[in-house]
């Protein structure tokens, strides 16, 4: 319970629970999807680790879900941004350019964090495949508009996604520990690419 102007005023379930939530988040995007715990979100939400327990039966679903959470909502922010391009060529300049943001660091450390996780807890496993799916599912949607205007040639759209996010996924880990530049990160996948695509040279580094 918190106290306003002399008062303690009782939060309901749903309140507490997202305000653990926020707490959750919070933790893994600054310090680690490993340091969500008990005493973590408690110490960040001004609660009793009692009161954690108490809301949250099982903490690796809270990983999980906090996973789930940050990483969808980084998925919609990034299809909202492609969205505004005028043709799929770019489109796929923009989101390369786009995985590679500095900015991205935090967020590319949950998903590092999770994979790492999901070897041996099975909830946060299945919640890195079902994003993982989804992702594949927007860059092959991307690669298929682009086939259907006649501006890329891939026979297999879905292997030509999975080498994309395989690839970036790949890069953004070096980028963590500052290996190369984003530009240099993003140029590599940019030429990749172009070549599973049917693009020339420099297309989709424009």
């Amino acid at each position: 319970m918190s106290r306003t102007a002399g008062r303690r005023v009782r939060k309901s379930p749903q309140q507490r629970f997202a305000e653990i939530k926020a707490a959750a988040g919070d933790i893994a995007l600054a310090e680690g999807l490993h340091h969500v715990t008990i005493r973590g979100i408690a110490s960040r939400a001004g609660i009793t680790p009692g009161l954690v327990t108490h809301y949250v039966p099982s903490m690796d679903e809270l990983r999980a879900d906090t996973f789930a959470a940050l990483v969808h909502a980084e998925l919609l922010e990034l299809e909202a941004e492609v969205a505004q391009a005028d043709r799929p060529i770019d489109a796929l300049r923009t989101l390369i350019r786009t995985l590679f943001d500095p900015d991205r660091d935090p967020i590319t450390g949950v998903w590092l964090d999770a994979w790492s996780l999901g070897r041996h807890v099975p909830a946060i496993a299945d919640a890195v495949r079902q994003e993982m799916a989804s992702w594949q599912n927007f860059v092959v949607e991307l690669i298929d508009r682009g086939r259907d205007s006649r501006e890329f040639t891939a026979d297999d759209s879905d292997a030509a996604a999975w080498h994309l996010i395989g690839t970036a996924d790949g890069l953004n880990a070096h980028s963590l520990v500052r290996y190369r530049d984003p530009a240099s990160r993003s140029g590599l996948l940019a030429r990749s690419m172009e070549h599973d695509l049917g693009l020339p040279a420099g297309a989709l580094q424009a």
